[in-house]
């Protein structure tokens, strides 16, 4: 069990990494400060740079066995922070208003109990991931062919959860969060003197019937089953910022959202021909790019069951959560690309606190007990 002054460290811990957030692809910093507490432990291997600025720590148990790997994020938001504490974000505009430094701690704080006494069999990595909030981190690390040799076949991973009891856990077999993407949208047409607009190709009422037209593909609803559509209009804009020119080109940016990847293949495509459709009918041409492209998270049966069985043995109470989760998680790819049983639970941070993404959103400390307990549990159950 952690102790007093284990609870005291990572606490620390946690306000250190969350003075210094940096986004996705720019964890130089942060990786750094994991990768001197992770040699402070002496595991077998530290990794580095794995798919950008990831760390793995690898503990060996003492006969051949499975490879258990437990997984966090390095990347913190481009968000001012609103919390007012005094260990706040000191770099502008970026701040862990997910909880990510939050999840660093817990793995570390798994970290120091198996370092204390490795496990009986098999191996454990310590997955500390980059770039998850913009849906490239865990594909990139799978790539990486120093990944192929922490090949896991068990994969967990948490995620803190603002409206759910503090310190409890929601878990559930099946979809586990959405699939989502950006779709970047440009029309191109022609200008022309704003006095004279029929010798114009704009792209002005395109723009006008393109938004509800896609806006009505996707029309999200409470039920979230495999026939689950949402669109998102994030952003629009049209020629330039000025009254003598008639626009000759627009963009439409939208976020899609499923909760199966087949699903998100027919919306991507309904929506593409919608707005080729349109183009062909004005003589408008349409440029599309991807972005934050994140496939569909499906947790595992057995490892379902393990998160359910060790919470049990760990005594951390279970709550009721809603599944799927709308917003979206590449931790999946751990199971659908790399091929382990994997599993993701939420730990409630608390029933009556802002929510993730906010600006005034602040990890509790108190949960990282619970976390560790859990997970540490889980690895004592697969591996001794």
């Amino acid at each position: 069990m952690l102790s007093n002054s284990d609870i005291h460290d990572l606490t620390e811990f946690r306000r250190h990494l969350h003075r210094h957030p940096e986004v996705s692809g720019q964890e130089e910093w942060t990786a750094g400060e994991i990768r001197k507490t992770l040699a402070a432990l002496h595991p077998a291997q530290i990794l580095t740079g794995l798919g950008g600025h990831g760390v793995a720590a690898v503990f060996e148990g003492a006969a051949p066995g499975p490879t258990v790997l437990f997984r966090c994020e390095l990347d913190a938001l481009p968000i001012e922070e609103l919390t007012g504490s005094e260990f706040a974000s000191e770099i502008p505009g970026k701040g862990h208003q997910c909880g990510h430094d939050g999840h660093m701690a817990i793995l570390t704080g798994l970290g120091r109990l198996i370092a204390r006494r490795p496990p009986a069999r098999g191996r454990i990595v310590l997955m500390y991931q980059p770039a998850e909030e913009d849906g490239s981190g865990a594909a990139l690390v799978i790539a990486d062919p120093r990944f192929a040799a922490l090949k896991p076949d068990w994969a967990f991973s948490l995620h803190n959860f603002p409206g759910l009891p503090m310190g409890a856990y929601a878990v559930q077999a099946g979809d586990a969060n959405c699939a989502s993407r950006g779709l970047k949208v440009v029309l191109s047409g022609h200008t022309s003197h704003a006095s004279t607009p029929e010798y114009a190709l704009s792209p002005a009422l395109s723009l006008s019937r393109l938004i509800p037209q896609v806006m009505a593909m996707g029309p999200g609803g409470a039920k979230l089953d495999e026939t689950f559509r949402l669109v998102t209009v994030t952003h629009a804009k049209m020629g330039e910022e000025a009254f003598g020119i008639t626009p000759g080109r627009a963009e439409l940016w939208m976020t899609l959202r499923t909760v199966r990847d087949a699903a998100m293949e027919d919306l991507l495509s309904a929506v593409t021909a919608a707005v080729e459709a349109e183009c062909a009918a004005t003589g408008l041409t349409a440029e599309f790019s991807h972005h934050d492209v994140f496939n569909a998270c499906t947790n595992h049966p057995e490892a379902t069951d393990r998160i359910i069985a060790a919470a049990e043995a760990a005594g951390v109470p279970r709550c009721e959560g809603q599944f799927p989760m709308r917003g979206s998680e590449d931790f999946g790819l751990f199971g659908s690309r790399a091929g382990a049983k994997s599993a993701m639970f939420r730990l409630g941070s608390g029933l009556e606190t802002p929510n993730l993404h906010n600006p005034d959103y602040m990890f509790p400390d108190e949960i990282i007990a619970s976390g560790v307990r859990l997970f540490h549990q889980i690895a004592r159950d697969l591996l001794g």
